[in-house]
């Protein structure tokens, strides 16, 4: 079973749902996802939100930390999942953010990506220090958004969701996992 095919098992083993947003995978993940036989029972659909303004207009991304911080950001990552998740009406937000290359972005040098999960439980993102080509790149970013998607599905699985009201679970804390894959 493919790492897709097990994230969408877990999913509808809960009766859960799944938005993505996207930039710099540019619908990757979503390709990933939807390549799994049966994978309408829970993904809602995706945004690739390339351009750093469709951040803000399309997510929700707060536009002065944009403005800051660039799109190649944590934080960022977090509100894009947390945005997309609210916007597609899903259980379960994810998403991907970062330079893939050949230039660096936003003072950023090529490989620095984050990758974010929004669900129940709150949002968390991960940053990758990754390398390789435009291509690997962008293919190790599917793979690790995919398996935080599938570490937090697993460790809130003991729970069921009934829908997404948009907000995160009372007292959940956000939390950031730095750290090289």
């Amino acid at each position: 079973m493919t790492r897709a095919a097990e994230a969408l098992r877990l999913l509808d083993e809960h009766g859960w749902t799944l938005a993505v947003a996207e930039s710099l995978t540019g619908g990757l993940v979503a390709a990933e996802l939807t390549g799994v036989p049966g994978a309408s029972r829970t993904f809602r659909g995706s945004v690739t939100a390339y351009a750093t303004p469709l951040k803000h207009r399309l997510l929700g991304v707060d536009a002065a930390l944009l403005a800051e911080r660039g799109a190649v950001d944590a934080e960022v990552a977090r509100q894009m999942a947390e945005g997309v998740r609210d916007r597609l009406g899903a259980d379960w937000g994810a998403a991907t953010t970062g330079v893939a290359g050949p230039d660096p972005q936003d003072g950023q040098p090529v490989g620095t990506v984050f990758v974010a999960v929004a669900g129940p439980g709150g949002a968390e993102a991960e940053a990758l220090a990754l390398t390789g080509d435009r291509d690997g790149i962008r293919r190790a970013t599917v793979a690790a958004v995919i398996e935080l998607l599938i570490v937090r599905l697993r460790s809130t699985g003991a729970g069921k969701s009934t829908g997404n009201s948009g907000k995160k679970s009372p007292g959940a804390k956000d939390r950031e996992e730095h750290g090289g894959k």
